[in-house]
């Protein structure tokens, strides 16, 4: 197992004692500690920031093929590292199954390969010239140093996405790891070691280094994902320094289950997209519209199928981890108690699952009879909680999907053509899945719309998010132009008003 005990932060190639305060990472299932973290020091962000900002100068020269051949070395260190250490530190920090772990872990590598070649490929355009003789064209340049502001949930793989495109493009990267899993984040930063020296650095901290990162003049994009307010606050900080901000700020994600949806592959979905990771995902489905014909039987189906899951720690064989804090788990609880209180039906969990008495668990839960004035149906759960509402018909799903403050993701589950292009062009979100919940792609771009962000993770989008361009004109051969000062004489009006002629 890894050095735990030290507080730490990393700036490539190696690890650095940080003199800031210290915290104890306590164990969401068992309560138990499991490290110690620090807050990076105002002087060591400072000291890290110039630092990088000096890698970033020489690694902006780097060609791009060059490049390239560096970020596959950092996959090919990726695949090659045992990342067992990483996915238990990060159960045991936040609670998720080992598998999903695991998995996150491993599926990195890819987005560094991706974007390593997309930097290649796509590096400018010429443009149908407007003059003759010039030679017109805009080309891409990286911003600076990029800050990375993560989440606790996917805390490696979302870091991921952003800082190899960033990287691709040209930039150093700092990362500001979520407080709740600052062990594992730091443990798979090791891979960076065959990056040049000083280019990537991870400090750790709360809102104050975050705050200090999108603040500094020695940052030049920031990435951030989270809640909405506290994405609100970095766009807004962001804004007034003129710094582009990729924002993903979570969601209240719907589905649809139409008369035609097939109710054992919904019901199987549902389960899937509602309780994923405890329901701690910005993609999860939180509210479900059942059309009415099909609501009883897809109910029945979907208890049923969340009455298979496993609950427990996340080193075991389990399927439902604990919630991520106390806090977390006091919000779930809050909002459940207020649907029940306004008329909604616990049709299972609502609740501590029994003989787990320590940690913050909390039953799968599904609720019948919600209405839009409910609190839940207004905010992000992020907990295992999935609300239905009863509907007439497809169109009014698709409406009562649609009016949310949030606009992330949604899903629909029906075998009908003409609904599943229905709701690919109305469902009003940055992402539609049709009978697939959650899926994502690195070719294609990630992201919400309204309150759940701006700006996209993934796809060449996802690249131009850490580039800025550049107009070029160029003359091969100097000449002297007609429009050129000084104009001719006969350009100009005479006196009364009219143009010799």
């Amino acid at each position: 197992m890894s050095d735990t005990a030290k507080p730490r932060y990393f700036l490539t190639p190696e690890f650095h004692v940080s003199q800031g305060p210290q915290h104890a990472v306590i164990d969401p299932a068992t309560l138990e500690e499991v490290g110690k973290r620090s807050d990076v020091t105002a002087e060591e962000v400072e000291s890290v920031l110039v630092r990088v900002n000096a890698a970033q100068a020489s690694w902006k020269k780097i060609d791009a093929k060059s490049r390239a051949q560096i970020l596959h070395r950092l996959a090919n260190r990726i695949e090659a590292n045992d990342m067992t250490d990483c996915a238990i530190l990060m159960s045991r920090e936040m609670g998720k199954p080992y598998p999903e772990a695991i998995g996150e872990v491993a599926n990195c590598a890819s987005i560094f390969r991706y974007y390593a070649e997309m930097a290649r490929d796509e590096a400018g355009k010429v443009a149908g010239t407007t003059q003759a003789g010039s030679l017109q064209y805009a080309r891409y340049e990286p911003y600076g140093v990029s800050a990375h502001i993560m989440p606790f949930n996917f805390p490696i793989l979302l870091m991921c996405w952003t800082v190899a495109a960033s990287l691709a493009a040209g930039n150093g990267c700092v990362i500001k790891p979520a407080e709740a899993t600052t062990l594992s984040t730091l443990e798979f930063m090791k891979v960076f070691d065959v990056l040049p020296a000083d280019l990537v650095a991870c400090l750790p901290g709360g809102a104050a280094v975050g705050s200090a990162l999108v603040e500094s003049d020695k940052t030049h994009a920031i990435a951030f994902t989270g809640s909405v307010g506290a994405g609100q606050a970095v766009a807004a900080a962001a804004a007034r320094k003129m710094k582009p901000a990729v924002i993903e700020a979570g969601g209240s994600d719907p589905m649809i289950i139409t008369k035609h949806a097939p109710i054992a592959i919904a019901a199987a979905g549902a389960v899937t997209g509602a309780f994923h990771m405890s329901g701690q995902v910005c993609t999860s489905t939180e509210r479900l519209y059942v059309v009415d014909s099909i609501h009883d039987e897809f109910v029945k189906a979907f208890v049923e199928e969340t009455s298979q899951l496993r609950i427990g720690n996340g080193l075991d064989k389990s399927e439902i981890g604990p919630l991520v804090s106390e806090a977390a788990l006091e919000k779930v609880k809050r909002l459940v108690a207020d649907a029940v209180a306004k008329g909604a039906k616990v049709e299972c969990g609502g609740g501590k699952p029994q003989g787990l008495d320590t940690g913050w668990f909390f039953e799968p839960t599904i609720l019948t009879g919600c209405t839009p004035h409910m609190e839940i149906m207004k905010s992000e759960v992020f907990g295992p909680v999935a609300s239905i509402v009863r509907v007439p018909d497809f169109d009014t799903a698709i409406a009562m999907a649609n009016d949310s403050p949030f606009g992330l993701g949604a899903s629909i589950f029906t075998t009908d053509l003409e609904e599943a292009h229905e709701a690919a062009e109305r469902l009003e979100a940055g992402m539609v899945w049709v009978n697939n919940p959650m899926i994502d792609n690195d070719a294609l771009p990630f992201g919400g719309w309204k309150a759940s962000g701006m700006g996209r993770e993934l796809g060449r989008q996802g690249l131009d998010a850490f580039r800025r361009s550049k107009m070029v004109i160029m003359d091969h051969k100097p000449v002297r132009h007609d429009w050129w000062y000084p104009y001719p004489d006969d350009w100009f009006l005479e006196a009364g008003g009219r143009k010799h002629v």
